[in-house]
């Protein structure tokens, strides 16, 4: 089995490749920027950390978006972060259009209701842990218990216009869509190759994953 990580100059590779090396040993785990290796991959992972204007601008840079579409149709596709926002139309960061794949926009925390219950402002980034809810049932939450912790580094978040793709949901301020599931793609706003055992769950389904 071949699994591209794409490399479009961001987000932390070396830590995604590694732990996909620790749950798949006999996968062939590579980090590419190449369109023809993600062709040839029988899964592919686009993990992010970055601003999306920078993302789209690379992606498009290293010729990677007809090989992301081609991938987003047609095998096991995993977006991590920004490998989440990307996959929709529109992102206030920066005012960009992202793939479209999935209908919806990005937008950044309001300021006004960045509170906790007890009233205390909480800091934009979210950053730290957060209680993951599973909004229905998908093969990559096998084995998770509802709620799991998973960790979060982001000023933005997803609104899907169509809720039967809301795979998971976390409270920050406000409830957000924090992973979305359709046919052979899945893509999560935390950073399961930062989420200790959960995380490492999540990613083992990924690999053994038959969409």
């Amino acid at each position: 089995m071949k699994i591209a990580v794409v490399d479009y100059g961001m987000g932390n590779l070396r830590s995604v490749s590694k732990a996909l090396e620790h749950v798949a040993p006999q996968a062939a785990v590579q980090v590419t920027d190449s369109p023809g290796e993600v062709q040839a991959a029988d899964r592919v992972v686009f993990p992010g950390q970055g601003a999306m204007p920078e993302c789209m601008r690379e992606m498009d840079a290293r010729g990677l978006r007809p090989a992301l579409l081609a991938a987003a149709q047609s095998k096991p596709f995993l977006g991590i972060c920004i490998g989440l926002q990307m996959l929709f139309d529109y992102s206030e960061e920066g005012g960009v259009r992202g793939l479209g794949i999935l209908p919806g926009r990005v937008r950044r925390f309001p300021d006004e209701a960045m509170f906790d219950r007890g009233g205390i402002r909480l800091k934009v980034p979210h950053m730290g842990w957060n209680q993951v809810h599973q909004d229905r049932a998908h093969p990559l939450w096998s084995g998770i218990e509802d709620p799991s912790r998973f960790y979060f580094v982001h000023s933005y978040f997803v609104e899907a216009e169509q809720p039967e793709v809301v795979g998971g949901t976390a409270v920050y301020g406000v409830p957000f869509t924090c992973a979305v599931a359709k046919d052979n793609i899945f893509a999560v706003q935390f950073h399961p190759e930062k989420s200790q055992i959960a995380g490492l769950r999540l990613l083992a389904n990924f690999v053994n994953w038959n969409p």
